[in-house]
């Protein structure tokens, strides 16, 4: 499942240039769009927000939504919850279209069923 994890990490790197020009923290803060978009992968508070509350039922402050979506490591975190539970790639819709992001969230969840399928089918024959 690394194999799986990394090729998420590489999209987000690829989405993190698209949206920002740049991957990890930034020594000053990014904002986009006049002030709308925050942070690496250019999430509105609001954004932050909603999907902190469905991914861990945290409500968060914008104050806090903001300094989430200044750390990379957080808020790349998050973008993985969004792409590939809530199937939120449309929340870049530039970016997405450009990268593809469709098609390389498919590919993923392809490939780490796949992985499962044979290391579920490796362990049973190792049952027997």
């Amino acid at each position: 499942m690394r194999d799986v994890e990394e090729r998420k990490d590489e999209m987000l790197r690829e989405l993190s240039m698209c949206e920002s020009g740049g991957v990890g923290d930034s020594a000053q803060p990014i904002y986009g769009g006049r002030g709308a978009f925050v942070g690496r992968f250019q999430f509105t508070p609001r954004t932050v927000i909603n999907y902190v509350q469905q991914m861990d039922g945290r409500i968060l402050s914008v104050k806090e939504a903001v300094a989430l979506a200044h750390d990379y490591r957080r808020a790349a975190a998050l973008a993985k919850f969004v792409i590939f539970e809530k199937d939120g790639v449309w929340n870049w819709p530039l970016c997405s279209r450009k990268l593809g992001l469709v098609q390389q969230v498919a590919d993923i969840k392809s490939f780490a069923s796949e992985t499962m399928a044979a290391q579920s089918a490796i362990a049973q024959s190792a049952a027997f």
